[in-house]
């Protein structure tokens, strides 16, 4: 059994998170943790999320704190804490300003919960969670973020609409940077087992269309509904699953890498990772040259805003 806790639950996602994650039967405990001066209404999510506990029939201990110390013997520690990305504004606006307070979350988890698994879903996910390894002070395997997890998701959504199948018979991945220079990896993509370059049909996919529409569609959602909520809650919810059931299923992170794709590495970024309860770890990959070359551009601009970012906050120091 464990403990899960959640930093920044009196926002959106970490709240709805908590209601997913209190349904996987690994759970134990759960700390909700929110900024000074929320002890109100952190308090009334808890009575909030009891009931519904009571009415569902689960049996988790759910306990909040406005003190970061408290999340001494957590298991995994789930980061939603920082600003919500705004309408029209790109994940990469908000660096700086986020990976302040991540360095410093970072920091105090690395000290009170040494053995905790660091799982970052604050924007960027790629700069902060390599803001979050280097301030804890964790090991690659400790720290990972919700990456590109949720694109390929929302891939294999359009992919088994389009072709009329249920979604579990798809199976495909987006790597790179969770935002505008994500790749998608139609090699590695298929439908109930078969390669879908294979399938006479896929001449007509309209790949652009689809990745145009996974690239913009967090951006939509804000612009219509002011915000994210039940993808990154159950995204969230199925990797701590995968955690804490040791499922050792691969799944697609943002992890740092040392070179598993095609020599390329020290960056965090979104590829696929096998994930169990002592942490991730990427998985060596071969890819097509075309996708070969995306990667590599990907990471390049992801190597340049974690610098500037990580520049300024030694600055900031």
């Amino acid at each position: 059994m464990a403990k899960v806790t959640i930093l920044g639950a009196t926002g959106n996602v970490g709240m709805f998170a908590a209601h997913t994650i209190s349904e996987i039967p690994y759970v134990s405990d759960m700390l909700l943790v929110g900024r000074p001066g929320r002890e109100d209404f952190l308090a009334g999510c808890c009575r909030d999320l009891s009931d519904s506990f009571a009415a569902r029939g689960t049996d988790v201990r759910l306990s909040c704190s406005t003190t970061l110390v408290d999340i001494e013997g957590s298991d995994i520690i789930i980061c939603t804490a920082g600003i919500p990305r705004r309408p029209g504004q790109d994940r990469n606006d908000l660096a700086f300003e986020n990976a302040k307070i991540i360095a410093e979350t970072a920091e105090i988890v690395g000290r009170s919960a040494p053995d905790a698994l660091l799982f970052l879903v604050t924007n960027p996910v790629d700069v902060m969670t390599a803001v979050a390894l280097k301030y804890s002070g964790f090991k690659p395997r400790q720290v990972f973020g919700l990456g590109t997890h949720l694109d390929s998701m929302r891939l294999k959504s359009l992919i088994a609409r389009y072709f009329r199948v249920h979604v579990s018979e798809v199976h495909t991945r987006i790597i790179g940077e969770h935002g505008e220079s994500m790749v998608p990896l139609w090699s590695a993509t298929t439908i109930g087992g078969i390669r879908i370059s294979n399938l006479p049909t896929f001449s007509g996919l309209p790949v652009q269309e689809f990745i145009d529409t996974v690239r913009t569609s967090g951006e939509a959602i804000i612009r219509d509904k002011g915000s994210t909520v039940y993808g990154p809650g159950e995204a969230i919810a199925t990797l701590v699953r995968t955690i804490l059931g040791n499922e050792n299923r691969i799944l697609t992170v943002s992890s740092h890498i040392a070179g598993e794709v095609h020599g390329i590495g020290d960056v965090c970024i979104g590829v696929p990772a096998r994930i169990n309860r002592d942490g991730v770890f990427p998985v060596p990959l071969s890819l097509e040259v075309d996708e070969v070359a995306g990667f590599a551009e990907s990471v390049k601009k992801i190597r340049k805003v974690t610098a500037e970012v990580m520049e300024r906050l030694e600055e900031a120091c």
